[in-house]
């Protein structure tokens, strides 16, 4: 479970630090974070 919350916070620090111009930018982020989640379980 340390490393799933682990993993999480990561993902969320790499959205918040990728710097997106638009929120269509966001969005992308968000989604590619959470396949990247999705595909390590």
């Amino acid at each position: 479970m340390t490393e799933m919350k682990a993993g999480l916070v990561l993902v969320v620090m790499l959205v918040a630090l990728s710097g997106c111009a638009t929120i269509a930018g966001v969005g992308e982020d968000i989604s590619t974070g959470a396949r990247t989640v999705q595909n390590t379980f």
